[in-house]
């Protein structure tokens, strides 16, 4: 499947192309690594942000981000 800038993406339509799970999704867009606006419950997601999303340096970012947050939750089990 190949990712349309113009387009408008569901979350469950953005874990597909980007083979992650839903929890991976909501905290990408919680952290506002992917923007996204909502819309009733559900969050829209323009292909350019997909595009944005898959570029080295965010990629980065996000793994740091979840790097960080797995430290947090290991701490608070000990």
């Amino acid at each position: 499947m190949e990712i349309n800038e113009n387009e408008v993406y569901t979350s469950s339509d953005i874990q597909k192309l980007l083979k992650i799970s839903q929890s991976t999704t909501m905290r990408l867009l919680k952290n506002g690594l992917i923007r996204a606006a909502k819309v009733g419950k559900q969050y829209r997601i323009m292909g350019k942000e997909l595009l944005r999303i898959v570029s080295p340096q965010l990629e980065d970012k996000a793994g740091k981000i979840y790097n960080k947050a797995r430290r947090w939750i290991h701490d608070e089990n000990l």
